[in-house]
């Protein structure tokens, strides 16, 4: 399969499942930053799709993570991304399904509300061609002016996200994968939302161990970060993601 390449935003958790996919299929591929706003708009005209991730492979676009893992199976099946037993392939679909809606909603609810508590984490997650003095202006702006999501996240919401982590902490404490004895998109889905909660070694340095306080820190979540960071690995994830494209502006 040649070489492929990525419309992402470098720190969306479906942009990280996606390149998590490529990774899966140890797929060669570049990445391509979109800037929101224009850069959207740019990608519209090319794919008709404004959200990312965006897979270009070769005259043929696909858009979304669940449609880039099922294109991904179908262009190169082995390793699988499904399990071949119905029964585990099922419940595989049911992850997957899961870490992409409720998993992610709670995991984005709790970084915004970070994010708006530390302006450490507001600059480091800014596109990586913000200028220096453009970083410091929105790192100095007050936590209130940025998002009101403090008091759209309540505290049961996080005690919600809480307790799913703590039942995804037993399951995974043995190292082993989601479902059966092989990786699959259950695994992929679930370690791709868990990026904003601890940001891995594939993030930038500014952000790589850092995250959501309270998650990011607590001694009962380190056997998931633990599994997570496992996986990776058996991934063949580096600590680096491929450097943006040399036509990347052409996007934002």
């Amino acid at each position: 399969m040649p070489p492929v390449k990525l419309f992402q935003f470098r720190h969306s958790p479906f942009c990280e499942k996606a390149r998590l996919l490529l990774s899966a299929k140890a797929v060669p591929y570049a990445v391509e930053e979109v800037t929101p706003g224009v850069g959207q708009v740019d990608l519209f005209r090319r794919s008709g799709q404004r959200q990312v991730p965006v897979l270009e492979d070769g005259d043929l676009l696909v858009a979304g993570s669940v449609a880039i893992a099922r294109h991904l199976d179908s262009r190169i099946p082995d390793p699988p991304l499904l399990p071949g037993d119905a029964q585990e392939r099922a419940r595989a679909l049911i992850w997957e399904n899961w870490a992409d809606t409720t998993l992610a909603h709670g995991a984005r609810m709790a970084l915004l509300q970070a994010v708006s508590r530390d302006s450490h984490l507001r600059k480091a997650l800014l596109p990586q061609a913000t200028p220096a003095p453009l970083r410091d202006v929105v790192g100095a702006f007050p936590g209130d002016m940025i998002s009101g999501v403090s008091q759209l996240f309540t505290r049961a919401g996080l005690q919600q996200l809480r307790h799913a982590l703590e039942q995804l902490t037993t399951l995974v404490a043995n190292g082993q994968p989601l479902i059966g004895q092989r990786h699959c998109v259950a695994d992929v889905a679930v370690a791709a939302q868990l990026y904003g909660l601890k940001f891995p070694a594939t993030a930038d340095a500014a952000l790589a161990g850092r995250g959501v306080p309270g998650i990011a820190d607590h001694p009962l979540f380190e056997p998931l970060f633990a599994w997570r960071d496992q996986f990776y690995g058996a991934m063949g994830r580096g600590d680096q993601d491929p450097a943006p494209s040399p036509d990347q502006n052409h996007h934002g």
